[in-house]
């Protein structure tokens, strides 16, 4: 009798269940369905279109984006040029022209002196150590602090690692060499080289070569050798130099405009959030995986002759950077705070840095 009835209760309890859980799969769940909204942005970028790790790293963002929401977020993409100038970004996702754009934060220097922090200070954090100021360091905060004002919310979406010093048409010996030197070099690193004595041209990544080889600009920088050389730049200059001291981890930025970005239900924004990140390491990776195996072809193929800056031009430009960074950070206070928690942090990972990794740098190969 006792079997029968502890039988009997196991099947009422498993009918139960089972009811239940019909219940919930056929009313919650559609009802929810039913229920939710559907998004559809536009992200406007400064990159080519679909552009190798750039405009693909655009292209990715959306596409992941869409499949995390499952298809509640649906992103087009428009490259440099297809719906606003390469360097028009920053004003249409402001102004609400569209709701996402891609980019770099240095280029939006004459809006915010204080968003060049966010992508790459001469001979400041790799990317290593931006990620981990932006993440956990207080920077992210005074990032989103320095762009609400503007009403765009940030994200890092990428990172070029550490980048080439750039190409040049003559060699430079000392820091003489800079004087008159037209260059497309964007960001603080542009500054560097007003003050060392040359003319900084901002020129959107698909004009670059057509200005190098027709002699617009003396130098350039752009990326690293996987980049450069799609680019074709081995084509229009004979040198080329490292290290990048300008940019040794360039932080790439997705911004949403903050009202379109408050609209979104936790969730969603959860699901963007987490897209960036796998944004950020994507980009990075696919990089520091490229970048060897093209510089070897640039320089067995190319023929391309690989130079180091001398170290005095390098502790030139060091001094210079400085002299730049207090200037910009005395402009604003907005651009002070966030040098202040930039040379905090710097202080902070380098005293580690010379305990965990520089011992093994020294040693070359293990």
């Amino acid at each position: 009798m006792e079997n029968n009835n502890r039988r009997q209760f196991i099947k009422t309890v498993g009918m139960g269940a089972a009811a239940i859980g019909a219940g919930l799969a056929s009313s919650a769940v559609p009802a929810m369905a039913k229920d939710e909204k559907t998004y559809n942005w536009k992200m406007v970028t400064t990159w080519p279109p679909h552009s190798p790790m750039l405009g693909e790293g655009a292209d990715k963002l959306a596409e992941w984006i869409e499949q995390m929401s499952g298809g509640r977020i649906k992103i087009q993409v428009y490259g440099a040029g297809e719906l606003v100038p390469p360097l028009g970004v920053f004003d249409a996702v402001s102004q609400g022209t569209v709701e996402m754009g891609h980019g770099a934060s240095y280029y939006w220097a004459g809006k915010s002196p204080a968003a060049q922090f966010f992508a790459a200070v001469p001979f400041g954090f790799n990317a290593q150590s931006l990620n981990a100021w932006l993440y956990a360091g207080g920077g992210m905060e005074l990032w989103e602090e320095a762009y609400a004002k503007f009403n765009l919310k940030p994200f890092i979406a990428g990172n070029t690692g550490t980048q080439m010093g750039g190409w040049f048409n003559k060699e430079i010996n000392s820091m003489a060499d800079f004087n008159g030197l037209k260059m497309r070099i964007p960001g603080l690193g542009g500054k560097v080289l007003a003050k060392a004595g040359g003319n900084s041209v901002l020129v959107a990544g698909g004009e670059i070569y057509t200005n190098l080889e027709r002699g617009v600009i003396d130098a350039t920088e752009w990326v690293g050798p996987f980049h450069d050389m799609m680019l074709g730049l081995h084509k229009a200059a004979k040198y080329y130099y490292y290290p990048g001291w300008h940019e040794l981890g360039t932080g790439l930025e997705a911004m949403v405009n903050l009202n379109v970005w408050n609209t979104l239900p936790a969730d969603l924004k959860a699901i963007v959030e987490a897209a960036t990140y796998k944004s950020n390491m994507w980009m990075l990776s696919g990089f520091e995986a490229k970048n060897n195996a093209a510089l070897r072809e640039l320089i067995d193929k190319h023929k391309i002759q690989l130079k180091q800056f001398p170290e005095p031009v390098l502790k030139g430009l060091k001094k210079l950077s400085t002299e730049v960074l207090e200037e910009i950070a005395a402009s604003d206070p907005m651009s002070r705070k966030v040098y202040d928690s930039f040379l905090a942090f710097q202080k902070n990972i380098y005293e580690w840095n010379k305990i965990s990794e520089e011992p093994y740098q020294k040693l070359k190969y293990l």
